[in-house]
């Protein structure tokens, strides 16, 4: 068996997109794209996407753009129907009250 050159990822660049303005709502687009290692361009089009399936709100604050997750909504896959994007972001976001 040849040797494999990409590997398999638990979570998707949309969930990591997510998580990257969970942490930081006034990231830039190109902070979000390091953070995840895509490109801008990818980037734009994932925050578009979550914008258009609610999982975010976008607005412009001068020359940046803030975004306020929308966390009472649910996953969209009928498997995860039932869990609230909260319950995501609190699951893979740091916690204030977590131990160090």
């Amino acid at each position: 068996m040849g040797e494999q050159t990409e590997k398999s990822s638990f979570l998707t660049n949309h969930a990591r997109v997510l998580l990257v303005i969970a942490r930081d709502p006034a990231s830039r687009l190109r902070d979000i794209a390091a953070a995840c290692h895509i490109t801008e361009r990818t980037a734009l089009s994932i925050v578009t996407d979550l914008e258009q399936d609610g999982y975010l709100h976008r607005e412009r604050d001068g020359r940046r753009t803030r975004y306020t997750l929308r966390q009472d909504g649910t996953l969209r896959h009928p498997a995860e129907a039932h869990v609230p994007v909260r319950e995501l972001l609190k699951l893979l976001t740091p916690h204030d009250d977590s131990p160090r």
